[in-house]
């Protein structure tokens, strides 16, 4: 076997720009090439940390041509060793004559594919005048979340909180140089109730981001709590909005934010307004009006793996051949 070419976090940090991201993504939930079996999702037990960790297995495959399957584990606890809470490798092949073709480091691959896809589904959920945005984590994902919005709205004003105000500080210090203005906040309830945009990515497992403050119009991107018992948002939220998954076959089984309130009997499966697959497909709608408050709940999926790893792929050979 010939050396496999590995594609790391400096290489796709350096590479990445978002608007074609977001592009290649879109052009994946459009298609009806792309096989995607549900992914393996498994906790495991972490006795050291008492509290449980998790496997996910997300393989996808486009018949004929690309193959990829990313191995990640979660762990939540990692944070006071200094280290992501997310770890693995995306393995990407050839799917006509199975040989692997490279090792992508995937806790980037998957946190620029997470913040694209959020981007993606805010095309079509948030107004087209969007300026505002809160940001509710300090988290790898926190800034591209941030930098993805901006490329399909025009976001002049972004505000961060954070448990650890510090850190919230540290993400509005990295983006200062970007064309919107951006400041850390101490209270979630100082501007919810005034941004376009809330975008919250956490490990939450008590709401975040509370109903009652909610106002017309906005948009609630809801990227963490990735387990049944998480929760980033309240009953009254999803009474009040309009809501919208990545895909159905994720997001009614896997998160807080749609498993409790489907348990509670607080929303219905019929409910739920569309996926991803039929918004860029365009066989349903998302926002109809400005007045409405739309939920996007993302729980990830193996198709935006590998859109991005072939995206990345496809740029790597594009240097190595200069």
């Amino acid at each position: 076997m010939q050396n496999i070419p590995i594609i790391d976090k400096g290489f796709i940090e350096i590479h990445n720009n978002f608007s074609d991201l977001i592009f290649e993504i879109h052009k994946a939930f459009a298609s009806s090439d792309i096989e995607v079996p549900l992914r393996h999702h498994h906790d495991f037990l972490n006795p050291k940390e008492g509290v449980d960790s998790t496997l996910l297995i997300m393989p996808a495959w486009n018949p004929g041509k690309e193959l990829g399957v990313k191995l990640i584990t979660i762990s939540p606890n990692n944070g006071k060793y200094d280290l992501p809470s997310i770890q693995g490798i995306y393995i990407y092949f050839d799917a006509h004559k199975g040989m692997p073709k490279a090792i992508i480091e995937a806790k980037e691959l998957t946190v620029k594919r997470t913040a694209a896809t959020s981007a993606l589904a805010s095309s079509y959920l948030s107004k087209k005048d969007t300026s505002s945005m809160l940001m509710i984590g300090t988290g790898a994902l926190s800034t591209n979340l941030i930098l993805a919005h901006a490329k399909v709205r025009p976001i002049k004003n972004v505000f961060v909180w954070g448990r650890n105000f510090e850190k919230a500080r540290a993400v509005c210090e990295k983006l200062k140089h970007e064309k919107f203005d951006i400041s850390p906040v101490k209270n979630i309830k100082d501007k919810i109730s005034e941004v376009d945009i809330i975008s919250c990515a956490t490990l939450s497992k008590t709401p975040l981001v509370i109903g009652k403050y909610l106002k017309n119009g906005q948009h609630i991107d809801l990227v963490g709590a990735y387990k049944k018992d998480m929760r980033e948002t309240d009953d009254k939220t999803i009474k009040k909005a309009k809501i919208f998954l990545d895909t159905y076959e994720g997001g009614i089984k896997e998160s807080g934010d749609i498993v409790i309130p489907l348990k509670n009997g607080i929303l219905q499966e019929n409910d739920i307004k569309a996926d991803l697959f039929e918004l860029c497909q365009q066989k349903k709608k998302g926002r109809t009006n400005d007045k409405e408050i739309t939920v996007f709940k993302s729980v990830g999926h193996a198709l935006e793996d590998l859109a991005a790893a072939n995206y990345f792929y496809k740029i790597y050979k594009k240097t190595m051949i200069k």
